[in-house]
């Protein structure tokens, strides 16, 4: 996921970083990007979990997901953060 959105993932970790160090400056800009990288995301968590609910697999698909957004939370902690 990373590998094929690269620009977009450096993009958001700069901008990530600034909203960190300046959340009332960078709020606006952090909102939107912040959206459009939640949908990539989720795409990618739904991809990646669509397969396992329909096999004998289903009820670990959730656990993975859980996974997945515990593994994006640590290197953008501020992802889930609403103001």
């Amino acid at each position: 996921m990373i590998l094929q959105n690269k620009e977009a993932f450096d993009a958001f970790k700069k901008l990530h970083e600034a909203y960190v160090n300046d959340p009332k400056r960078f709020q606006k800009e952090f909102e939107e990007k912040r959206s459009e990288m939640t949908l990539l995301i989720q795409r990618h968590v739904n991809r990646l979990c669509m397969k396992m609910e329909s096999g004998k697999y289903g009820k670990f698909s959730s656990g993975l997901a859980d996974k997945f957004w515990a593994e994006v939370r640590l290197h953008f902690p501020k992802i889930d953060e609403l103001l």
